[in-house]
């Protein structure tokens, strides 16, 4: 069944979508309040999330750009707001696509399997790297592990891809900064750090005696395939 992430702070607007997408197979997670929502996502895995632009505490178009920054999973935008600009911004902050209010249900559920179905072809791509057990998908934004696709954010995707794609060798903390667009330049080798420790913690049996994602002294780190 497909689990959908709905925040949306019109309650009564959220029941009756809610009701009808759940009664076509589509489980619904409802929250009036983005911030709460947000913090779904980092505990479950949802499918796709329906956001709302018009929010208590944060704009929607901000809660939008955050999501598409650290979580890859398809956006649509569902809003009032009949403002060219938020459409655009929208798009441009990562929304998959963006459904003008009122709407019929049905139209909704076409848009949520359109979306979707991109997001499922997308995936059938040829293997673009592969360092075992590791295997990096790059359109699709995707890394599995063993077979299973890891739930990375886009800055620890990018350095898991990265270390794939060098097979192996040793890279510097500086290459990987350079090497990561959710990375600012100026980061410290810290934050740095913290991320390949987030990583560790997804991938490594016990992260503080790592196997995969090896420090190199001196330098930064390297990825191993574990056989060691």
């Amino acid at each position: 069944m497909l689990k959908i992430l709905m925040i949306e702070d019109d309650l009564e607007l959220a029941a009756i979508l809610s009701e009808y997408l759940e009664s076509h197979g589509i489980s619904v997670t409802s929250y009036d309040e983005p911030y709460t929502g947000m913090s779904a996502l980092n505990t479950h895995h949802f499918d796709l999330l329906l956001l709302d632009l018009t929010l208590p505490n944060l704009d929607g178009l901000e809660v939008c750009k955050r999501v598409a920054k650290n979580k890859n999973i398809p956006i649509i935008i569902s809003s009032a707001r009949g403002d060219l600009n938020d459409k655009i911004k929208g798009l441009e902050f990562g929304a998959d696509d963006y459904i003008p209010k009122p709407y019929d249900p049905k139209e909704l559920i076409a848009r949520i399997n359109s979306v979707l179905r991109r997001y499922q072809n997308s995936k059938q791509e040829e293997i673009l790297a592969t360092h075992k057990p590791f295997e990096l998908k790059e359109m699709s934004r995707e890394v599995l592990y063993k077979g299973v696709s890891l739930d990375l954010t886009r800055a620890e995707y990018e350095i898991l891809a990265h270390l794939i794609k060098r097979n192996g060798a040793a890279i510097s903390r500086e290459e990987i900064s350079l090497s990561s667009p959710s990375i600012n330049p100026e980061s410290s080798n810290k934050s740095i750090d913290v991320i390949i420790g987030r990583l560790r913690t997804k991938i490594e049996k016990n992260p503080k005696e790592p196997k995969y994602i090896i420090s190199v002294r001196g330098i930064g780190y390297r990825l191993d395939n574990g056989d060691k």
